[in-house]
């Protein structure tokens, strides 16, 4: 096993002193890390007061309330109060914790549990103290957890489409056999985001000057026991541990060890492929720290918390859209003077078969054209019949595919319980009886009006890569995760990104 820093390193390294203590950090990812947790703090700040602010108004506009200055600083006070406990607890809770910035829906998470600690620790203190507050409180939490994931949504796609060089929040170092290395590193790559800027790898075998993942060249800066040293001269945050050497089952502690003086964070990776991190759990067992992974459930309170949203959310969505509705309806008949709606049979939870309804974008014949359509060279990807330029689409159907309107007529088969608001794509009977065994997993929850397969390229992704985001979703869903999703739906509807 090579022991030395790799060749490229050698002049620096011998020019620094063994670190001995956390340096103050100057990298372009620190800095920017710095500047992004400052916008953070500020508009979170700026959303809890308007949030309070917004409260204020109503209590002494619409509520009915007591007037009067002695009301009014009273009013005042408790918004005061109830804001800075609120920004309080998301900073205690981790929702501003650099860690998890730009990484999955961790942070999301976060925001939604403070806010609910929050106004339950408020509702606690009024039962307790008898303050007696007013309803009109309450209005803040819904108008104030949907501004905070606006404005980190916002904030995140900021960081990722950034035309700077510094885009990224950490730099990382990932250790490991080239096999381990490079799978972590395609993951990396492959969910994109701001979460990681591999600067180096750290291989058993480090006699190559670089790793090729993709188009993508990562300079092997060491062998397994350069990593500290590695992790001070390239000024890293987290050094990722795909796998360890096989003759030294204390690597990991002393690694952990090595770091403290440089203050890089220790992440180990895992092999456990599609889990994501609700379902994992960690076991402090002495001597012997184990994780450990949730069965998936497909029932329970947090199903019937999600059906109770899709029914509030979908009937909502249809009495606000229903102008839209009528005017998408007056196009489809002016422009053919065909049926207006089109109905097709879908598999739903557990293999039972519903009518799914959307706005008629093709032809009125067009079932039957399909035969001869099969056999295009850019039809299908395995089992899903796709063309980028389906000749049965009509003048207006472009338009409403392009934008995603054909799809909202499913906000009822949402109402009416056949479908959920997000979801595994539903399939046709027939694509279902292509279904390997393990697909039919897809099959245990409702399907949805959008999901991961909508917002990670809809119609571009092969077969595989939807089976895989559907099968993630199916297993790792939760109410956050569903909220993101629709967030970014509403980016990808705008774009037209993968419709056709």
């Amino acid at each position: 096993m090579t022991t030395d820093a790799h060749p490229s390193l050698l002049p620096i390294a011998r020019a620094l002193p063994t670190p001995s203590r956390v340096e103050f950090r100057r990298s372009p990812e620190a800095r920017l890390a710095r500047r992004y947790l400052s916008r953070l703090r500020i508009t979170d700040a700026a959303v809890i007061a308007l949030a309070m602010g917004m409260t204020f108004l109503v209590r002494f506009t619409l509520g009915g309330g007591q007037s009067g200055l002695a009301a009014a600083t009273t009013s005042a006070l408790d918004c005061l109060a109830i804001g800075f406990v609120w920004y309080v607890v998301l900073g205690v809770i981790g929702a501003r914790d650099h860690k998890q910035l730009g990484i999955g829906t961790a942070e999301y998470r976060h925001l939604l549990a403070g806010s609910v600690v929050t106004f339950g620790l408020v509702g606690i203190t009024d039962i307790v103290l008898g303050a007696n507050l007013d309803r009109e409180y309450l209005l803040a939490f819904p108008l104030g957890v949907a501004l905070l994931f606006v404005t980190r949504w916002g904030w995140r796609n900021w960081l990722v489409s950034s035309r700077t060089e510094a885009r990224h929040l950490r730099r990382a170092i990932v250790v490991g056999t080239r096999d381990d290395v490079s799978y972590v590193l395609g993951q990396i790559k492959s969910i994109g985001g701001p979460a990681y800027n591999v600067v180096g790898a750290a291989l058993a075998d480090p006699s190559a000057s670089h790793l090729r993942v993709g188009a993508t060249d990562v300079p092997v800066l060491c062998g397994y026991e350069g990593v500290a040293r590695a992790a001070s001269i390239t000024e890293s945050d987290a050094v990722i541990v795909a796998s360890q050497p096989a003759d030294n089952p204390k690597y990991v502690r002393n690694l952990s060890w090595s770091l403290e003086s440089c203050g890089a964070d220790l992440v180990l990776a895992s092999r456990l492929v599609d889990v994501a991190g609700p379902r994992m759990r960690f076991m402090p067992v002495p001597g012997l720290p184990l994780i450990n992974v949730e069965i998936p459930r497909f029932d329970g309170g947090k199903h019937a918390l999600k059906r109770l949203i899709d029914v509030l959310l979908s009937a909502l969505a249809l009495i606000v859209l229903s102008p839209l509705f009528l005017a998408t309806a007056l196009a489809i008949k002016l422009d053919d003077g065909g049926p207006v709606l089109f109905k097709q049979v879908r598999v739903g939870r557990d293999g039972s078969r519903f009518r799914m309804i959307k706005f008629r974008s093709m032809v009125p014949d067009a079932e039957a054209r399909l035969a001869a359509l099969e056999n295009s060279q850019d039809s299908g990807n395995g089992v899903l019949f796709k063309m980028k330029n389906d000749p049965r689409i009509t003048r207006v159907g472009r338009f409403l595919r392009a934008h995603s309107i054909d799809e909202l007529p499913q906000l009822w088969n949402v109402f009416v319980g056949d479908m959920s608001l997000v979801g595994p794509r539903p399939p046709l009977p027939s694509e279902v009886e292509k279904y390997e065994h393990h697909v039919h997993r897809r099959l245990f929850i409702k399907p949805g009006v959008t999901g991961m397969w909508q917002v990670n390229g809809r119609s571009d992704l092969d077969w595989d890569e939807s089976v895989r985001l559907d099968l993630y979703y199916v297993e790792n869903w939760s109410l956050a995760g569903d909220l993101v999703i629709l967030w970014r739906t509403a980016k990808v509807v705008l774009r037209g990104e993968g419709a056709y």
